[in-house]
């Protein structure tokens, strides 16, 4: 693996929202393998660390697909190399899902992704977020801020998500989808 990709939307608006769980999690890999300081290019953010780089598109959340021929360019990537990390209303907050594949689960930004490069096949991990709950309109929901509980616990999923991330680079996706699909991360 070469680049992990978190999905966001830029600005300090939207820093804490749920829709930025991907952004949020590049913060800590970034912290926890004392990456260099964040860099800005045309469509996106890195940063790096030793042979992995972090990239965050400085695009909208629902446009993050026009950074990605960018991303694996300055990279020298190949689709297969990188990991795509964002927020999930399906999964509770506490879970995470690690899959080689899929389709867009009505995420509007691994809808740009997908038809951007054409294809479903670039790793990704998902983080979730929690349900919606009845009679709240999605997109207030992904944009609404995680309470100071939450964040709490979101901040010890990233630590489980952390912990995968490095069995995926020293023993790939299956080991980490047997590992970390089935985990929960409780209190």
């Amino acid at each position: 693996m070469k680049v992990v990709i978190g999905l966001g939307n830029p600005g300090s608006r939207y820093v804490f929202t749920r829709h930025n769980a991907g952004y949020l999690f590049l913060d800590y890999v970034s912290e926890k393998m004392e990456c260099s300081p964040w860099s800005g290019e045309r469509f996106y953010m890195y940063s790096s660390c030793e042979n992995l780089f972090l990239a965050k598109p400085s695009t909208y959340m629902n446009l993050s697909g026009s950074a990605f021929p960018y991303i694996l360019r300055d990279f020298s990537a190949d689709v297969h190399e990188i990991l795509v990390v964002y927020d999930d209303v399906s999964l509770p907050l506490g879970k995470i899902r690690i899959r080689k594949s899929g389709s867009d689960g009505g995420h509007n930004g691994v809808k740009s992704i997908i038809s951007v490069l054409e294809r479903t096949d670039f790793p990704r991990m998902r983080i979730g977020i929690g349900l919606k709950p009845k009679g709240v309109d999605l997109a207030s929901y992904v944009l609404s801020e995680f309470s100071d509980e939450e964040l709490e616990k979101l901040y010890k999923v990233f630590s489980m998500a952390y912990d995968a991330l490095l069995v995926i680079i020293k023993d790939g996706m299956d080991k980490a989808m047997s590992l970390f699909n089935s985990k929960e991360v409780v209190g």
